[in-house]
């Protein structure tokens, strides 16, 4: 295969070179391999011009959601699959996926044949593939990001602050096909998807291919219910959270709110337009 490679270099904990190296002992005798490092600098741009000299048949991603994301915009003009190396502070989609967490085995799902179709959404005309959100997982983030720590420790460090000084509940207005809503919040989700990062499954019912997606209306912050999401099966109560299925949804708000997608921050805004993209990209499952 013709595989390009990228490589997100500040993304986690983990060692990139170690897992390059992980990958290169997988490859097969005739397959070419091409590496790219983020810089933050017109990356899309640039692996754009990357994707165009040459017939790729395979695009490997070390890095979280946000460097999926990445790929996934870049490639927007080609048929190519991608291969997970989940290596960011959280690997929603991988988890989602149900990728294998030990390196050698992702190496080896992400280099194989078993190809999966999976749904986008469009959020404000960029891509989001996992969970984008208003309010306090955003507030996180944004801590996060500005912070000198990287891994789930700086994440766990940086959540604790946050959690006793976010700036909820806040309202919002949710204009369905159906309905529109007014509703209080500590958080509105997006989810194309089960789960967070973190591991912690908040939308039970979703599905990564079903041609829809859930609004989730996070009513408090309930620490008993939060515990529940740690278990994939728990039930969660309808004061906790309120889930809605859609195709389209408008919401507004009546102050800035923090927002992030797929684990970026983006900025504090007062109005997103989401609707589902369906099978959108291929992802290598096995």
């Amino acid at each position: 295969m013709e595989i390009f490679m990228i490589i997100n270099p500040v993304s986690g904990d983990q060692n990139k070179a170690e897992l390059l190296r992980g990958v290169k002992k997988q490859l097969q005798k005739n397959d070419n391999l091409t590496i790219y490092k983020t810089s933050g600098n017109d990356d899309v741009e640039k692996i754009q011009k990357k994707l165009a000299d040459k017939n790729y048949e395979r695009i490997l991603v070390a890095g979280g959601d946000g460097t999926v994301k990445l790929a996934a915009e870049a490639m927007e003009d080609h048929k190519i699959s991608i291969g997970i190396l989940p290596a960011g502070s959280a690997n929603g989609l991988a988890k989602d996926l149900n990728l294998p967490e030990e390196q050698k085995d992702f190496i080896k799902v992400a280099l194989g044949k078993k190809i999966s179709e999976i749904d986008a959404v469009s959020i404000n005309g960029q891509l989001s593939l996992h969970i984008s959100d208003f309010g306090l997982n955003a507030e996180l983030i944004k801590e996060f990001e500005g912070s000198n720590f990287r891994g789930k420790l700086g994440y766990a460090l940086n959540s604790i602050p946050t959690l006793f000084q976010n700036e909820g509940p806040f309202d919002f207005s949710i204009e369905t096909e159906k309905e529109t809503l007014e509703r209080k919040a500590i958080m509105l989700a997006f989810a194309n998807s089960k789960k967070f990062g973190t591991g912690a499954t908040v939308n039970p019912n979703g599905k990564i291919d079903d041609g829809i997606f859930e609004i989730l209306i996070f009513k408090k912050f309930d620490v008993i219910e939060i515990l529940k999401t740690l278990n994939e099966g728990a039930k969660l109560s309808s004061d906790f959270v309120e889930i809605i299925a859609v195709k389209k949804v408008i919401v507004k708000t009546k102050k800035p709110i923090d927002f992030q997608i797929d684990g970026e921050y983006c900025k504090a805004i007062k109005k997103v337009e989401a609707h589902i993209l369906p099978k959108k990209l291929a992802i290598v499952t096995g």
